[in-house]
């Protein structure tokens, strides 16, 4: 039965970081028009339980992405330069839906994991109750 408790715990992690992954995602989708915005980047890193590798994973650091900001020319905004421009963000909504898109289904995959190892497990509970 711990076999059973171990993947479960390896697949819940698996669906928190994807879950604060996604929260990143919209964030960053939600201010890709602010000015000055830098898109947040979340890496994962492997869990070491006892010393040993435990295959879970959980969110590392936020980091800002170090791309340059879009120069967005407009002068009649109040953060123009006398030059016209002022730094957009440097959000790329297709980066986002696909690293979204991306999240969504590991997420899907790890949930569909879950409900499998669940299941089996309580197959089993049933067969040594007989």
């Amino acid at each position: 039965m711990a076999e059973f408790s171990d993947a479960l715990r390896v697949l819940s992690s698996g669906m928190r970081s994807q879950g604060q992954r996604l929260r990143h995602i919209s964030e960053n989708v939600a201010n890709a028009d602010t000015p000055g915005y830098r898109r947040k980047v979340i890496d994962f890193v492997e869990m070491v339980q006892d010393g040993r590798r435990s295959g879970m994973v959980a969110p590392g650091d936020v980091r800002l992405d170090r791309t340059e900001p879009r120069r967005v020319h407009d002068p009649s905004h109040p953060m123009a330069g006398e030059d016209g421009f002022y730094d957009g963000s440097n959000v790329e909504i297709v980066t986002e839906l696909a690293d979204a898109r991306e999240a969504q289904r590991s997420y899907e995959a790890n949930l569909k994991m879950f409900e499998q190892v669940r299941r089996m497990s309580t197959s089993l509970m049933d067969i040594l109750k007989r």
